[in-house]
């Protein structure tokens, strides 16, 4: 059996396969097909890597007519046709347009790589080494993206001592009536603190892995305003909640700010091709050449993916207002099935795409996961007891496969409700 292969050969560090153990052959838009033909709804997404779905044509199509001209496929950091238009494409479609001004650095080609480089930049600036991260925050799993992470899990696995940084409360980390901004703001601007001067605040606009948190645009704005008055580089991770996730291509657009450096991977190739970029104000472009570097930056594949998917879909406003239509609609669903159960044993938490329900049964969000992979439909927990669950449909989702995951997970509650025992 081919499932007994992976439990001998493959590392015992596998996850994600342990709750959907299925051997999966196809996918396509917002479906997966396993190699016996049962097809599942897919609001994993690849943890946010597939926002426009499973082998999207347009996005493809031009991948494969890339390879089949003989496009370059692995280049260093050399110039190539494919950057060059990724990058025209980007500035002209993207960037410009929200009059934001930003230098293109490519890591290597992972989420984790770039936060790396954004934190070794920030140090670099400012001559500082404190990164202040926040509680439930995560940003990836080498050791300096690892030592800005929360979850005590993920840190153990370090093996060594992971420092230079400082954890501070999140947005209602202290609960709704608690402004931990009061906090903050005196820790860092004050002498006498203990706090050391960062370099860079780092911090994620919907916290994906930490429990779909959401801050606020008062507690970002004053984050924002906070960073720039103690010399520190704001740094925004978008790596889940960016490329349209929340509504907006940068979950960071509403709030009105500029961050010194965003970082961005996940969806930005478009098709899962691994794909990281680095955004930097151009006064902060402290680099010296191959100062940090990578086999596998600029991904010559990623970049035509990523051009194929911004101009399908991001040259005007119709595609972002399709997935704030899906997400009122999300939301809507997800608060009255929240209203089903007792007053205070859920809630819905995220912002767009990026939403779920957290339980106050810490069991709960699991046993719904495992209710919907019998229903063949894919999702996940997050949180740092893994007390919710995570929905990141594709943004590109039909109404009808929103419905029909929302509709089993109304059912599954309505179920719990008369009987507790959803095993």
């Amino acid at each position: 059996m081919a499932l007994d292969l992976y439990s001998t050969f493959e590392s015992n560090v596998r996850v994600y396969c342990r709750d959907y153990p299925v051997e999966f052959a196809t996918a396509a838009g917002s479906w997966m097909e396993d190699v016996d033909g049962t097809r599942y709804l897919d609001f994993l997404s690849g943890a946010g890597t597939l926002n426009y779905g499973h082998n999207e044509p347009a996005i493809v199509g031009a991948v494969v007519d890339y390879l089949k001209r003989n496009g370059i496929v692995h280049s260093l950091d050399m110039h190539t046709r494919a950057k060059t238009k990724f990058i025209g494409v980007f500035q002209d479609i993207i960037l410009a347009p929200r009059r934001l001004r930003y230098k293109l650095q490519f890591p290597g080609p992972t989420g984790t790589n770039a936060v790396e480089a954004a934190l070794k930049l920030a140090r670099k600036v400012t001559g500082r080494t404190n990164v202040v991260t926040f509680s439930n925050g995560f940003h990836g799993m080498t050791l300096g993206a690892l030592a800005a992470t929360a979850n005590p899990a993920k840190r153990r696995g370090a093996g060594v001592q992971l420092c230079g940084t400082t954890f501070m409360p999140y947005d209602q980390f202290l609960g709704e009536r608690v402004d931990t901004m009061e906090m903050i703001a005196p820790m860092l601007a004050q002498a006498g603190s203990g706090v050391e001067p960062p370099a860079a605040i780092l911090v994620e606009m919907v916290q994906g892995e930490g429990g779909l948190n959401a801050a606020s645009a008062k507690w970002i704005r004053a984050l924002a305003a906070l960073a720039r008055d103690v010399g520190a580089l704001l740094v925004v991770d978008d790596i889940q909640a960016g490329n349209g996730r929340t509504g907006t291509f940068f979950s960071f657009e509403p709030f009105d700010i500029y961050p010194d450096i965003v970082v961005l991977s996940k969806s930005l190739s478009g098709f899962g091709t691994p794909f990281s970029l680095v955004l930097l104000r151009p006064e902060h472009d402290a680099w010296e050449p191959g100062e940090h570097n990578g086999t596998f930056r600029g991904n010559n594949l990623a970049f035509v993916g990523a051009t194929a998917a911004i101009e399908a879909y991001w040259t005007d406003d119709v595609f972002a207002e399709q997935v704030a239509d899906k997400a009122r609609r999300l939301r809507d669903r997800l608060g009255r099935i929240a209203d089903r159960m007792e007053p205070g044993l859920a809630r819905v938490k995220g912002r767009g795409l990026l939403s779920g329900i957290a339980f106050a049964d810490p069991d709960m969000a699991a046993r719904l996961v495992r209710r919907l992979f019998r229903a063949n439909i894919i999702a996940e927990t997050c949180g740092s007891g893994g007390q919710v669950l995570k929905l990141l449909p594709p943004l590109t989702i039909s109404r009808a496969d929103l419905d029909l995951c929302l509709d089993e997970i109304e059912a599954a509650v309505v179920a719990h409700a008369k009987e507790p025992v959803l095993s």
